[in-house]
């Protein structure tokens, strides 16, 4: 009989363990915040939207102006910028909560990389020559002029140029000049890429990664510089 017992007791005790086993386990409570909404955008631009380059560079979002995100986000919504997996991950969303997600990412101060390597001296002379002076007989404005001397950016729509790699530099460049990347009208980047060659782009890009970049060197403040065209995307 203690033989029956004992048996009986092991049985039960073991269905009750395959019982627990197959008893499916509660969902882990994830918290309804606009950060953890956003992990998936961190796949490509990081978890402090600091970038990643990996095969191709996803760019920083961090410390941008906060119009220009939205702006940015606006533009893939309704295809002005092309990128199949942008338009799809904000394509539903709403006015309101793109601002959302545009305020997040540019209170964000994460550190910048370190300086691209040096380029050739020449290039790099052409690239700063460019950036800070434009070139006036291809009537080419400098980088300066809009995105501020010390190329941070102008609040409240226009970004820095500081921190980021030269062949995303050049990428968007060669987009604007090609017409795959478009802004509000007057496209004001369309009609300076359209004056550059691939040579000027290419050293605009190396000079401006070669720059050191601090999250600390914030954008102009709003109109302290007078655009030298008109630009639909930072109306003065």
């Amino acid at each position: 009989m203690r033989r029956c017992h004992g048996f009986l007791l092991a049985t039960l005790l073991a269905a009750g363990t395959a019982v627990a086993q197959t008893t499916p386990a509660k969902p882990a409570t994830v918290a309804n915040t606009l950060e953890q909404r956003l992990v998936a955008c961190a796949i490509c631009h990081g978890k402090q939207g600091e970038g990643v380059r990996k095969n191709e560079y996803y760019p920083r979002l961090a410390g941008k102006p906060s119009e220009y995100l939205y702006n940015q986000l606006l533009g893939f919504r309704e295809k002005r910028r092309a990128s199949p997996v942008m338009t799809y991950m904000v394509g539903g969303l709403s006015d309101s909560y793109l601002g959302e997600i545009a305020d997040y990412y540019a209170a964000l101060r994460p550190p910048f990389p370190p300086p691209a390597q040096r380029a050739d001296p020449a290039k790099l002379a052409r690239g700063e020559a460019l950036a800070l002076k434009g070139d006036p007989a291809l009537e080419i404005p400098a980088c300066a002029a809009c995105h501020g001397a010390k190329l941070s950016g102008m609040l409240p729509g226009i970004p820095g140029l500081i921190g980021l790699y030269p062949d995303y530099i050049a990428a968007q460049m060669g987009a604007w000049k090609s017409g795959v990347r478009n802004a509000a009208a007057p496209d004001c980047m369309a009609r300076i890429a359209s004056r550059l060659s691939g040579d000027d782009i290419a050293a605009v890009a190396a000079w401006l990664a070669s720059l050191p970049a601090s999250p600390d060197t914030p954008p102009a403040p709003a109109r302290s510089l007078k655009l030298p065209m008109s630009c639909g995307s930072a109306p003065q």
